[in-house]
């Protein structure tokens, strides 16, 4: 049975977790998450568990620990002193269980809104019970202790001006709301809602098969929908204890890279047009579409391609994709090559981003940022390098490190990790393997046509594999792969059913939202708008 690797006493775990972090080296808090086991088939200790996943500081190790929380009490002790992300990790498990971290310094809801009643993913909470929320909520009551912890009086707010950036700004997308106080243009305390788009992304994945789940990921980050399907993919694929075939890993691996260029482009293009150069968007804005003309000729959809199934991958490659991908990969060199001759030497450009949004290593570790968002602040720090999966570990590429982690620094990491991309996808198509794209295995794959409509024992098969759905073996589970934000990873509860029991996203950039007010203090508001689009906080995934 997947089991998680420690399960200790809820008294210990404040004393275990330092203890992990101060002389075993695991550094940096991935995610919080529990678990309602009222409904799980086997008798456990207590209705409700909490689960903490850390990682080295050389990121080549992850751990998962878990504790019982007692039913009378429903508390456990924070540990937002140890790690500054578990402060909107022990919120979240609060808003969606109800579990009390004792010590949090704000423990409110994160994703629902602030009437909601009750707790959405304990299993007795009704999947259709909605709920309407029909008042602002005015976040005083996060504003004035922050404030007051940065010295000013109650006599002092008056003199500051209160102002909410967002959620109905154009560099907020309608889903975040950034409520400032303001000293002149600076920013001296910032407060962030978020859950304009939540959706319940973890709720609905109860209530389906572990098939039926792969279009949902889809909509966690939608720049790169397809390393989302990955991800997700690899972490049931993982618990089954299923290696799919070398031509599937080496496909998931171009068509992956891809989807990271895809989504570097968006955010490169989008964080110029808020500095108010268009130009640059419209050029690499054009190889992105031909890009996803490539997907739909792939997969049949654009942007949500659901392209993945577990064992394996819907489509093969069609006859013609190597020259419409290598087309597509000489668009994207020139106008990175066209982007850059607008800005690389550009004043303005350098005045308005460097020096700007800067995220120090140490914070950036503690706040549990991943991704390019702490390779530009020098940390070299890439799943595919630490914990290569698919064979990347074969190919030739180098993970692009920043050295000052401000906006500019972000910006190029991006442009060079668009290069990279580019040099792993042409190795791979020189390497592609011939072969089945999916496992045969009768249990995870659906049957062929011919044997459905040609013999009972297909006709069995799709029936019990599309009803039932796949089987995955009883326990916990957690998988990651590097996402376009960062380290996007999958902890799976089974019941050994057809349908998980609890699927828990690590979203990366939920993280690095939760640590954008500490990095915009201080700062000017306009150079806010510029660090947040050079931090690509993508709503789909952080809401879910």
């Amino acid at each position: 049975m997947l089991k998680a690797d420690m399960l200790i006493d809820a008294s210990e775990i404040k004393s275990t977790i330092s203890r992990l972090k101060n002389e075993e080296d695991y550094t940096l808090l991935l995610d919080v998450t529990a678990i309602d086991f009222s409904e799980y088939p086997d008798i456990t200790p207590s209705r409700f568990a909490v689960i903490y996943i850390l990682r080295t500081s050389n990121f080549k190790k992850h751990l998962t620990i878990k504790t019982y929380v007692d039913d009378n009490t429903l508390e456990v002790d924070s540990i937002t002193d140890l790690f500054f992300a578990a402060d909107w990790a022990e919120r979240e498990v609060f808003d969606q269980y109800g579990v009390r971290f004792k010590g949090h310094p704000n423990l409110k809801r994160v994703l629902n809104h602030h009437q909601f009643v009750g707790h959405p993913l304990r299993k007795d909470y009704e999947i259709t019970k909605g709920q309407i929320c029909t008042e602002t909520e005015d976040l005083m009551d996060e504003m004035i202790p922050l404030l007051k912890s940065k010295g000013y009086k109650e006599t002092d707010l008056e003199d500051l001006m209160m102002l909410n950036v967002g959620p109905s700004h154009p560099a907020s997308h309608g889903t975040i709301r950034n409520f400032v106080a303001m000293e002149g243009e600076t920013i001296t305390a910032c407060v962030t809602e978020i859950g304009y788009l939540h959706r319940g992304f973890e709720k609905s994945c109860e209530n389906h098969s572990y098939s039926q789940i792969i279009p949902y990921t889809d909509r966690l980050n939608y720049c790169s929908a397809m390393l989302n399907n990955i991800g997700y993919c690899k972490a049931v694929e993982d618990m089954l204890d299923v290696d799919i075939t070398p031509r599937a890993k080496m496909i998931r691996i171009v068509i992956g890279e891809l989807s990271r260029l895809t989504d570097h482009i968006v955010c490169n293009a989008a964080n110029m047009v808020d500095l108010g150069g268009l130009t640059n968007f419209w050029y690499i804005f054009a190889p992105r579409d031909k890009a996803y003309d490539l997907f739909s000729k792939l997969t049949g959809a654009r942007l949500t391609n659901s392209y993945t199934r577990v064992g394996g991958l819907e489509f093969d490659l069609y006859d013609g994709f190597e020259e419409d991908l290598e087309d597509v990969l000489k668009d994207v060199e020139k106008a990175i090559e066209d982007s850059l001759s607008l800005v690389e030497h550009n004043r303005i450009f350098h005045d308005r981003t460097q020096d700007v949004g800067v995220i120090k290593a140490d914070f950036a570790l503690d706040a549990g940022i991943t991704g390019v968002n702490l390779r530009a602040a020098g940390v070299p720090f890439d799943l595919r390098k630490d914990a290569p999966y698919y064979g990347y570990e074969n190919f030739d590429f180098d993970v692009v490190v920043g050295s000052h982690g401000d906006v500019y620094d972000r910006i190029m990491c991006r442009f060079e990790e668009m290069r990279q991309s580019m040099k792993i996808i042409r190795q791979a198509m020189k390497e592609m393997p011939d072969g089945e794209i999916n496992v045969q295995h009768p249990a995870i794959f659906l049957p062929s046509k011919n044997d459905v409509y040609g013999n009972i024992e297909g006709l069995m098969n799709q029936f019990k594999l599309t009803f039932e759905g796949i089987k995955v073996p009883k326990g916990e589970f957690y998988s990651a792969t590097e996402g376009g934000n960062g380290e996007l990873g999958f902890h799976i509860t089974s019941d050994g059913s057809g349908t998980p029991y609890k699927v828990k996203c690590r979203p990366p950039c939920y993280y690095s939202l939760g640590a954008y007010a500490r990095i915009v203090e201080g700062n000017m508001l306009a150079d806010a708008v510029v660090t947040m689009a050079s931090m690509n906080f993508i709503a789909g995934e952080f809401d879910r």
